[in-house]
């Protein structure tokens, strides 16, 4: 039985997630967790055969959660949801350790494909996030951090500097200085470049 922990910060995903597997007979959601803490509270008091984490968490991004993870859990396969349909998402979680990339868009027959495949050792892509034909020039954004590309598409997506820092747990001094590395590494001058761009690329939250 191939063991699920459900890492989701929206509890209508973690629920639709259950439903979904109850169908299979080799798979069970064994537990859920609404954020990175808990993920690594439960991951310590109890073993899993897989973790499905989404990408946006709150406090610590889902790739922030997901370097911990590997780091504490090296032979953990963990797949990554994600609603963002931007080649660079990818690249960065299989970087930091993923064991496969799907889209929260994927049908059900295909979430099950890619669990059971991460379980066995495999990798996991959904064929949507394949940029193998994307141009040899990568876009500006690519040179952000995690934690500002995380940021830069809050802004694009018409949070405050306030509602920003109260989602990830930081000060708003903190975002502050965040949004103002963003602005000088994508020679911006405002949000409303920000929110161009990532409408742009189809970067927005």
């Amino acid at each position: 039985m191939i063991k699920i922990l459900v890492a989701d910060d929206h509890a209508i995903v973690r629920k639709g997630l259950r439903q979904i597997l109850t169908e299979t007979p080799d798979i069970v959601v064994s537990d859920e967790c609404s954020n990175g803490k808990e993920l690594m509270d439960k991951i310590a008091s109890d073993t899993f055969s897989v973790v499905l984490l989404d990408i946006s968490m709150p406090g610590k991004s889902g790739l922030d959660v997901l370097k911990d993870l590997h780091d504490e859990k090296p032979n953990l396969p963990v797949l990554m949801l994600s609603m963002h349909t931007e080649g660079q998402y990818v690249k960065r979680a299989m970087k930091a350790g993923a064991a496969g990339y799907v889209s929260k868009n994927s049908a059900p027959d295909e979430l099950v494909t890619a669990i059971r495949k991460v379980y066995w050792g495999g990798r996991y892509v959904s064929a949507q996030y394949d940029d193998n034909n994307a141009p040899a020039d990568e876009p500006c954004h690519t040179s952000l951090s995690d934690r500002e590309l995380q940021i830069f598409c809050l802004i694009s997506a018409g949070k405050s500097i306030k509602l920003i820092a109260e989602d990830l747990s930081l000060s708003v001094k903190t975002v502050s200085t965040y949004r103002k590395r963003i602005l000088k590494k994508m020679t911006m001058v405002n949000n409303l470049d920000i929110i161009r761009y990532a409408l742009n690329v189809g970067l927005v939250c």
